[in-house]
């Protein structure tokens, strides 16, 4: 036998033997999810701003315009929690569905800026606030075997099974492009709503690494990087635009606080919150969940405007059409923005 033969059969035998399940030794661990994984899809790459820590980045130069405009003394509130309030579920639930749920016609009030359905939105759909609501009445659909992400705003259910609604957005999960310049999502600032949302798992995990999403009363009539939209008419510069991003300050001692509390608390000096909407001051968006205790998240009642800062990603930004953080090692394509591709 040929020493190249020999060679090729004892690399043949080594491969039959390691897929030999032996006694004693086990197989490789799989590697682990992130905790903002859901249904076994990323919620956006590694390299995505919304998964970036800004602890490090500099303080904005109009930081403390923004908190004395938004609200120094104003307390934060953790809008979501277990239970009804108003009838309703606190916070913006999502639903998972197979990719071959059916998907259903849908039109928009603002088509122009909307990706054309149809959505595979489940006739039992969960709308923030409840069926009856008044709000919002976001609607956020996982495909999990696609990794694609549809939301809707101001979503009603027709009597054909159709649905009407404000606007909506689909995502691919996998990709960092952003939505078109210009154009709105289901979210005023035109981001996606479920990447910035706390959920219990998370917590439950000890990590939450990501941005988390919140509101003000009053924005101005301009959007930076990430967000793609403004939702106001204010010009002056001490109103804060779509797409800020805040954080709390370092040295803001959590070490009182209990320790579910303190991991959205950690989130929130690693990762910091993105201004996504017009709404009330400080308020931080969740999913409703009965696990949550709501008396525990009243401890974050005692948060103040305050203790945050505003905070400069700009030097994060490797091309404005794309979430893409710089110094990553992955180079996402912007083009994969899945319903642009479509048309």
């Amino acid at each position: 036998m040929s020493l190249r033969w020999g060679i090729l059969l004892t690399m043949v035998v080594m491969v039959l033997l390691l897929a030999v399940p032996v006694s004693g030794r086990s197989r490789p661990p799989a590697v682990p999810q992130r905790t903002s994984d859901i249904a076994g899809c990323p919620v956006f790459p590694d390299d995505n701003i919304w998964n970036t820590a800004v602890h490090t980045l500099p303080v904005d130069a109009n930081s403390a315009a923004y908190i004395n405009t938004i609200g120094a003394t104003r307390g934060f509130h953790m809008d979501f929690g277990s239970g009804l309030w108003d009838g309703g579920p606190i916070g913006i639930p999502y639903v998972v569905v197979p990719g071959t749920q059916p998907k259903v016609p849908i039109t928009f009030e603002y088509a122009d800026e909307s990706d054309p359905g149809p959505y595979p939105i489940p006739p039992n759909a969960p709308i923030e606030g409840g069926p009856d609501s008044g709000g919002d009445r976001h609607i956020l659909v996982v495909d999990k075997d696609n990794c694609l992400l549809y939301e809707v705003f101001l979503a009603y259910p027709q009597s054909d099974g159709s649905w009407q609604a404000g606007s909506g957005a689909i995502y691919d999960l996998s990709s960092n492009a952003l939505r078109p310049d210009g154009w709105t999502s289901a979210d005023a600032a035109g981001l996606p709503i479920l990447s910035g949302l706390v959920r219990y798992d998370e917590v439950a995990a000890g990590e939450i690494a990501h941005a988390l999403r919140f509101t003000v009363p009053q924005t101005r009539d301009a959007y930076v990087w990430p967000a793609r939209h403004f939702a106001s008419s204010l010009t002056d510069s001490q109103y804060p635009p779509m797409g800020q991003y805040f954080r709390l300050r370092a040295t803001y001692d959590i070490s009182g606080y209990s320790p579910e509390m303190q991991v959205i608390l950690r989130a929130l000096k690693k990762y910091g919150m993105i201004l996504a909407d017009n709404g009330s001051a400080w308020y931080i968006s969740g999913v409703p969940d009965e696990r949550w205790d709501n008396d525990m998240l009243h401890e974050l009642d005692a948060l103040r405007g305050s203790d945050f800062e505003a905070v400069d990603v700009s030097s994060l930004m490797v091309d404005p059409d794309s979430g893409q953080v710089r110094g990553s090692s992955s180079v996402q394509d912007k083009f994969l923005y899945l319903p642009l591709a479509l048309r």
